[in-house]
């Protein structure tokens, strides 16, 4: 063969595998070699909670509640809970309530806050 066809030949293979990307895999590695966007933070636990105002404290944007125990989570007591604007209005001393304990990064707080039914 001689050196222009043996050149020829070698320029056509080299151009065939240039600019060719291999198959997509759709296989696990693959998928592990893809960017993943930014994950946010995993929503806190919201945990149903039934109890008794002992104290509507405005000035603390906060209700002392005496609750029942939530299981798994922490045995019935009489604690501090903050709550937004309508909860404050929502409820007086002594209205028995509802409503969702969740703990944040700032303390415990009571979400939904319902008088009971």
């Amino acid at each position: 063969m001689n050196s222009s066809r043996l050149l020829l030949l070698l320029v056509t293979f080299l151009s065939g595998a240039v600019g060719h990307a291999e198959p997509s895999c759709t296989c696990e590695c693959a998928a592990a070699a893809k960017p993943v966007a930014a994950t946010s933070e995993k929503a806190p636990a919201r945990h149903p909670l039934r109890g008794v105002v002992v104290e509507v404290l405005a000035d603390k944007s906060a209700l002392l509640v005496k609750h029942e125990a939530i299981p798994g989570v922490m045995k019935a007591m009489t604690m501090l809970l903050k709550v937004d604007a309508a909860g404050l209005s929502a409820v007086s001393k002594g209205s028995p309530i509802t409503g969702l304990l969740v703990k944040r990064a700032d303390g415990w707080w009571l979400d939904a806050v319902q008088l009971a039914k």
